[in-house]
């Protein structure tokens, strides 16, 4: 079989190899892993390039699609480079297409290779290892990276909180008087995630598996506590010292008869 397809300008010639370039008009909010940058990506800043594979192998027919994607920052312009390998189908006219994009069988993150964002080294470095250990591993495996996100978690309620038991659990539940209570829950799902990494089961033969999707929700939750706690705790400082070094000046020029 002999495959010819045509994409804004590109021919791609394989056997059994058809290639599409998805260069649409889109725009999607995007935060950059190298400037840490907030941002919107358009067509300018965005390639999409999709290869399907058709070698009857034991997913069917399978879709390579990789993603490139430039930070519009000018001080930046950092790019990312992420593949991912789907399940794909082709009609009775020979098109091919992607059966669900968002259940993919594997994803890469080629450049950069963590998607691990950087904090502040006011942030015990204990804390932001375990974080940056539990980023690396996500998709090589989920089960660990969630054990690490549920060290990272004792360690921050630990250090920030000041709460040391000898189970994570008490010290959750310690924990539940002084934050939201949507914010508990989701930390004690992160201490359930991980246990499962953590903790043998009672029988042996039973296996939970944790998925990537699942190993980087417990991640985000880390990213957010991090900058809930941490971050704003030390903002908020800094301004209020800010505030109080300027009361200290106007005193000073008040006694000095300025």
């Amino acid at each position: 079989m002999l495959v010819y397809v045509v994409r804004v300008g590109i021919v791609q010639r394989s056997y059994e190899i058809s290639t599409e370039v998805n260069n649409n008009s889109m725009s999607f909010p995007f935060s950059c892993p190298f400037c840490q940058r907030d941002t919107t990506i358009t067509k300018s800043n965005y390639f999409d390039i999709i290869q399907y594979i058709d070698k009857d192998s034991k997913d069917g027919i399978l879709a390579l699609r990789t993603v490139l994607t430039t930070c519009p920052n000018p001080k930046c312009k950092e790019y990312t480079i992420m593949t991912f390998l789907l399940k794909a189908q082709r009609d009775a006219f020979g098109k091919y297409s992607i059966v669900n994009e968002e259940n993919y069988l594997e994803k890469w993150h080629l450049r950069p290779l963590s998607l691990a964002k950087k904090f502040p080294n006011y942030i015990p470095k204990q804390i932001i290892q375990d974080y940056n250990e539990a980023c690396a591993i996500i998709n090589l495996s989920p089960k660990a990276s969630a054990t690490l996100s549920r060290r990272c978690l004792q360690g921050m309620i630990r250090d920030f909180w000041k709460i040391s038991k000898g189970r994570l659990i008490d010290e959750i539940i310690e924990l539940e008087s002084k934050i939201d209570p949507i914010s508990w829950k989701a930390i004690d799902a992160v201490r359930k995630v991980g246990n499962i990494g953590a903790h043998m089961e009672k029988d042996i033969n039973q296996i939970i598996d944790v998925e990537p999707k699942e190993a980087e929700l417990l991640v985000q939750l880390i990213e957010i506590l991090l900058r809930g706690w941490y971050i704003s705790k030390h903002e908020q400082e800094m301004r209020l010292n800010s505030i109080i070094q300027i009361a200290d000046q106007k005193e000073s020029e008040k006694k000095n008869g300025k």
